[in-house]
């Protein structure tokens, strides 16, 4: 494995359990010496990089002949770790140093760090010398806030990298939340990105955690304001709220705020009355929601289609999330994907409404490993049946059809949401959300760019494929002038 330290040169980072490739931005000479050395016919590179890597640590290490050396106090304390560096190093990689450098007075330069940059300052400037590091979990935050404030972008992004593809890694408190709050303040909208999304796609495993007491209030509400929440209920998603609320304490207009997010129409009359009764929250806060548990009452009692002549049933108070329960969809699991097609049956409630709870549709989903898209293959025989048509060519495909039709879908369109499970440092969490809808069968990109050839596939769990189909049923407004 090659390593530099050089600019122009690759250098390989060691990020936990990460190998990332970052690239120091490119020099005109380097480049120069590069393409010449490629043209040369005959020519043989002798590469002895990492031999000059170890005598660059070895600099470090040693002192040999440093010309700097670098006080790092830590703030509010009269902590100091003295380090003996190279001007010629640290003005290579970074601008801020070369700036601090060109500015002294004398052979000492004194930086100020908060107590988690200090402790890991050392690690940063060996970084400088080596072009690796070794991160872990609890010191992301620290070196990504070196790595910025010194302008060290390479290392700033493979830290980014790095926090992204760790999301599920298993801490004692929890990082997730931390890390989104960091991406937060410094502004950096992948991270922030990558955090709300793991927090949305595997949200019923985060309500279990430890880590959701400390989520923050412009988070949680964030979170309550969304339809691709991933979770058994919206049972549970209240009885998670109560739980934050008893451990934060918040004021009185962040809790109404966080219950007005609550979806009382998905969750069936039965608990609602329980809830009415029994929850301290909602007994203390009654008044606040009173009309959203009026509204559900409604919802629960009436016919949709008369309920939308009279109410706007596309609020988000009757929009399903992406709800685990076997009322909305099942689990399946596709052992040897590559194999052959398969077929699969399940059944679901016509909608939320009370009044449609006890309708059941029957639901077909069909997954092949090479299908043909649909323009370009015979879906129905002259019996009706499906038939696909496969090639070698083709690519993963899924379709979901309702296996009869019925009057009482009048009135509702159902939004088709099929999640794709992975393991990641060995913990099972969502890899891939598709959602298609009614008046389409399949989703196009479906697996896409998966290889499911590969036993050892990302996309594979043990070599099979976890999949979970919901089926989200919507309500929309027959009527369009309210009485």
């Amino acid at each position: 494995m090659v390593r530099s330290w050089e600019e122009g040169i690759p250098a390989w980072v060691y990020l936990g359990a990460s190998l990332i490739l970052i690239h120091f931005n490119s020099v005109t000479v380097g480049a120069a010496l590069r393409q010449e050395v490629g043209l040369e016919s005959g020519a043989t590179v002798l590469n002895h990089s990492m031999s000059l890597v170890h005598r660059m640590e070895n600099l470090l290490a040693m002192g040999n002949g440093s010309d700097i050396t670098l006080r790092v106090q830590t703030i509010n304390t009269d902590e100091v770790k003295v380090i003996q560096v190279h001007s010629l190093v640290l003005t290579m990689q970074s601008d801020v140093f070369e700036e601090l450098l060109l500015g002294r007075n004398s052979s000492v330069v004194a930086v100020k760090e908060t107590h988690d940059c200090a402790t890991v300052f050392d690690k940063f400037v060996r970084y400088l010398y080596s072009g690796d590091i070794s991160v872990r979990l609890d010191q992301a935050i620290s070196l990504h806030k070196l790595a910025s404030k010194y302008h060290v972008w390479g290392l700033q992004q493979g830290l980014t990298q790095y926090m992204t593809q760790h999301l599920s890694s298993d801490s004692p408190t929890g990082h997730v939340v931390s890390w989104y709050s960091y991406a937060m303040q410094v502004g950096d909208e992948a991270l922030l990105d990558s955090c709300l999304q793991y927090l949305s796609w595997n949200l019923s495993s985060v309500l279990q955690s430890g880590e959701w007491g400390s989520i923050s209030e412009d988070l949680l509400l964030s979170l309550l304001q969304r339809s691709d929440l991933i979770l058994q209920s919206e049972l549970q998603l209240y009885e998670a709220l109560e739980t934050w609320i008893s451990q934060n304490q918040p004021i009185s207009a962040t809790v109404e705020k966080a219950l007005r997010a609550v979806r009382y129409g998905m969750i069936p009359p039965q608990h609602l009355f329980r809830l009415q009764k029994q929850s301290p929250l909602m007994l203390k806060y009654y008044e606040s929601i009173r009309d959203l548990l009026y509204l559900a009452f409604q919802f629960h009692s009436a016919s949709p289609i008369q309920l939308a002549k009279y109410f706007d049933v596309n609020c988000s108070i009757f929009t399903p999330r992406n709800y685990l329960s076997s009322f909305w969809g099942s689990p399946w699991i596709i052992n040897s994907p590559t194999r052959d097609d398969r077929s699969f049956s399940f059944q679901t409630q016509l909608g939320p409404s009370g009044h449609d709870s006890i309708k059941r549709v029957t639901w077909n989903a069909l997954f092949s490993p090479r299908w043909l898209p649909l323009s370009a293959r015979s879906t129905y025989t002259e019996l009706g049946a499906m038939q696909p048509t496969r090639t070698d060519g083709g690519r993963p495909r899924i379709i979901v059809t309702p296996a009869t039709s019925s009057p009482d879908f009048a009135g509702v369109s159902f939004q088709k949401t099929v999640i794709v499970m992975a393991k990641q440092q060995g913990k099972v969490v969502v890899r891939h959300v598709y959602n298609f809808h009614q008046s389409t069968e399949e989703t196009g990109d479906f697996l896409l760019d998966a290889d499911l050839q590969r036993r050892s596939s990302e996309y594979l769990i043990d070599s099979s494929l976890y999949l979970h189909i919901i089926i989200k049923p919507l309500y929309h407004s027959l009527v369009v002038a309210r009485k």
